[in-house]
C-alpha cells in the first residue's frame, strides 16, 4: 500500500511539475546507477567487476587458401567453409567499374546526376554551418 501511495504521489508531482506549479520543486528518481566500468589505464574498475578481454582473431596464413577463398566470410561457429572465390568471368561487369578510393570532387562529377547536388547540398550546409558557428563568437 504505501509502495502505491508513493508511485502515486510521484506521478501526481510529475504532472503537477509538468504544468508548471511547482517551478522550484526538482522530480528525481531514484532508479539504481548503471555500473558503467571504466578500462582507462590507472583506473580502478567500479562494483569490482572484471575487465573485459579482447578476442584474438585468427590469421589465415596459408597464401594458397588467401588467394582461393574469402576467408572470414564462414559464420558458422562449427563446420562450414569460407566462400571460394570464381574467375573474374563469371562477376558482373558493373562491379569493375564500381569507384573504390577517395570521394570524386564536384569537378570530377556530372552536374546532371543526382550524387552531384546532393554534394552540393552538403557542402553548402557545411559552409552554412562553419559561419554561423563563427558568427557566434
Amino acid at each position: 500500500m504505501a509502495a502505491l501511495l508513493k508511485l502515486f504521489e510521484r506521478r501526481l508531482l510529475n504532472s503537477a511539475n509538468a504544468l508548471g506549479l511547482f517551478p522550484n520543486h526538482i522530480i528525481v528518481c531514484n532508479y539504481a546507477a548503471p555500473n558503467i566500468a571504466s578500462l582507462g589505464k590507472g583506473k580502478k574498475l567500479k562494483g569490482g567487476a572484471a575487465p573485459v578481454e579482447k578476442k584474438r582473431l585468427p590469421v589465415e596464413t596459408d597464401v594458397n587458401k588467401l588467394v582461393s577463398f574469402l576467408c572470414g566470410s564462414n559464420l558458422m561457429k562449427e563446420g562450414g567453409q569460407d566462400i571460394q572465390l570464381k574467375p573474374d568471368s563469371e562477376y558482373p561487369d558493373w562491379l569493375w567499374d564500381l569507384h573504390i578510393g577517395k570521394p570524386k570532387t564536384l569537378d570530377e562529377m556530372d552536374p546532371n546526376s543526382l550524387q552531384y547536388w546532393r554534394k552540393v547540398r552538403k557542402l553548402a550546409m557545411k559552409r552554412k554551418n562553419l559561419l554561423l558557428s563563427k558568427q557566434r563568437r
